[in-house]
């Protein structure tokens, strides 16, 4: 769920290289302690100092079920207490984790054989191929709802897109048919449905990691409710959460990890701020030793600052229109919206972080095509303001829709960055396109999920961080009745152009890669299906001091197993 390559590599060279205080540096005796030993890989002395971190946030978690979560909230901390067959490394390279070692590929690349080590679950069982089946089932089950397990298994594992499709039309399924079965408590067979060439990047998500049967079975609803209710296979474990409405949770090393040894971070608290302005005052208080994402008010402040982290993330927001609504269905209605508003403006005066302006959905320095090129290269910009423009679309499409004005519902975040920039937006819309209003409706993340799956909105902020690396993970999420489109959209040369990428395509990267750009412009620049806003450029404050911390493009945020805190210089 976030940066180009370079700019990652370069984020952790600056973390690897910056040294982080302990939070509780008024330790009257601190300077009694004896000489710290060294961590024997950097020479940094780690052995007298907490190994505790403490961290802001900006949102709750909206669910620690990972058949469930949708969001890089959730993804980020069930990674760090869970675990699938891969795992993303420092690098930002999937590496086998529950796997042991590389799988047994079929010649036709669709039938993947796993081993899996030695490792255990929180309550001292086994983890055994079986918890991937019944987890993997679980998620693709209508019955379960899960918002990602349609779309992360559909066209990839044999059988989902049946299942769903059966679901969706109330006709009898089998969870059975889905192609994952365990030959034995230590063999898992996967076969897909086509080859993928980012099958690693698939298997380190969330949504594939297993789940405990008989625990989940015995919890029923309370299930992922709280800390209690959880099992835990990852490098730590949930000491403390109290549910989606915990603002404070605690996570601590897992000694039941199969690598705890590597490990050495004890303790991870985590508290809820939305605002920056006082996320920064816990920051310069010594409070906290990371915050989360700072505004842009706060970000000029921090410029040329070695604690202030900077970098720009794969990470596109939008507004989604959702086309229920008969207004929005227009297609000039779409593109007086999708022009209608200073996104250059947004992002220089309201944002002022580093964001740049999004006139595309499939963000710069994320992926290259087979000739070197970013995917931007070829289409660039495919949707931009422009006020004149936008005022001719909008009195068109009411001329057609009957109507001389319109009030529109939007949905957007309940923090104060979030509240800035939906304003601004309404403010834009309401003074370039004469009679239209714009009601906002400002909710936390979890609220805005719930409304996003049910499709109660009109227009909606949203953002999407990429899920795996290549462009299919924002392409393909805008097919007819796709699991993650829910704004119904349709194109049927789009869904042939992502279909194709997705299937006959897939081992023919130059065509592949044409085929996903021209999708981009048909649902951009023919039928302005989304209305792109800004790729975010992500600024945080670290203490002086933590090594290690892993920050990636997809997927979750953060990874802190390898966090080790070192004595402050």
């Amino acid at each position: 769920m976030k940066k180009s390559k370079f700019s990652f590599l370069l984020i952790l060279t600056l973390v690897f290289s910056l040294i982080l205080s302990a939070c509780n540096s008024g330790d009257d005796n601190a300077g009694d302690k004896e000489p710290a030993d060294k961590d024997d890989a950097t020479g940094e002395e780690v052995a007298n100092v907490p190994q505790e971190l403490n961290m802001l946030d900006s949102s709750e978690i909206p669910t620690m079920d990972s058949v469930l979560a949708e969001g890089s909230t959730s993804f980020t901390y069930i990674n760090n207490v869970g675990e699938g067959l891969y795992r993303l490394d420092q690098d930002h390279k999937p590496v086998p984790a529950l796997a042991e070692g590389e799988p047994e590929i079929s010649e036709d690349q669709k039938v993947y054989t796993f081993k899996l080590r030695d490792s255990k679950w929180s309550n001292g069982e086994p983890v055994t191929a079986h918890d991937f089946v019944f987890a993997w089932r679980r998620a693709i089950d209508p019955a379960t709802a899960s918002p990602y397990g349609p779309y992360m298994m559909g066209g990839k594992i044999k059988g989902a897109a049946e299942i769903t499709e059966a679901g969706a039309a109330k006709k009898e399924y089998n969870v059975e048919d889905l192609g994952v079965k365990a030959i034995d408590d230590k063999t898992l067979e996967v076969t897909l449905e086509k080859p993928v060439v980012y099958w690693e990047d698939l298997f380190a998500f969330p949504t594939f990691y297993p789940q405990n049967e008989k625990f989940v079975t015995e919890k029923g609803d309370a299930f992922a409710s709280n800390a209690e209710n959880l099992l835990y296979n990852g490098p730590f474990k949930m000491e403390k959460w109290e549910g989606t409405d915990a603002t404070e949770w605690v996570l601590v090393k897992n000694p039941d990890y199969h690598s705890a040894d590597d490990v050495t971070l004890e303790k991870i608290t985590v508290n809820v701020v939305k605002d920056s302005n006082s996320a920064v005052n816990a920051f310069e208080a010594g409070e906290t030793d990371m915050t989360g994402l700072l505004s842009s008010d706060i970000v000029p402040s921090y410029e040329g600052d070695e604690r202030m982290l900077t970098w720009m993330e794969p990470v596109v927001f939008w507004i989604k229109m959702n086309q229920k609504n008969e207004a929005l269905a227009n297609v000039n209605i779409r593109k007086a919206i999708a022009m209608g508003f200073n996104k250059e403006d947004l992002a220089k005066s309201i944002l002022n972080n580093g964001s740049i302006a999004a006139n595309f959905f499939v963000p710069k320095d994320f992926v290259t095509g087979p000739n070197g090129e970013d995917f931007r290269e070829k289409h660039g910009d495919l949707i931009v303001f422009n006020a004149e423009e936008a005022k001719k679309h909008w009195e068109t499409g009411l001329k057609e829709l009957g109507v001389d004005k319109l009030e529109i519902r939007y949905l957007g975040g309940d923090t104060e960055a979030a509240k800035k920039t939906d304003a601004y937006i309404k403010n834009q819309l309401e003074t370039n396109l004469p009679g239209l209003t714009v009601k906002l409706e400002s909710v936390p993340f979890a609220v805005r999920l719930e409304r996003d799956n049910a499709m109660d909105y009109d227009l909606q902020f949203a953002g999407w961080g990429p899920d795996y690396g290549n462009a299919l993970s924002f392409t393909d999420l805008w097919i007819t009745d796709g699991g993650s489109n829910r704004m119904g959209y349709s194109n049927s040369k789009y869904d042939e152009l992502i279909k194709a990428a997705q299937g006959e395509l897939a081992t023919d990267p130059e065509k592949n890669w044409e085929a996903q750009q021209e999708a981009e412009r048909i649902m951009l620049e023919e039928d302005a299906g989304l209305a792109p806003v800004y790729q975010r450029s992500a600024n945080i404050l670290l203490n002086p001091g933590v090594k290690g911390l892993a920050i990636y493009n997809y997927g979750p945020d953060y990874n802190f197993q390898w966090v080790k805190i070192t004595e402050a210089e």
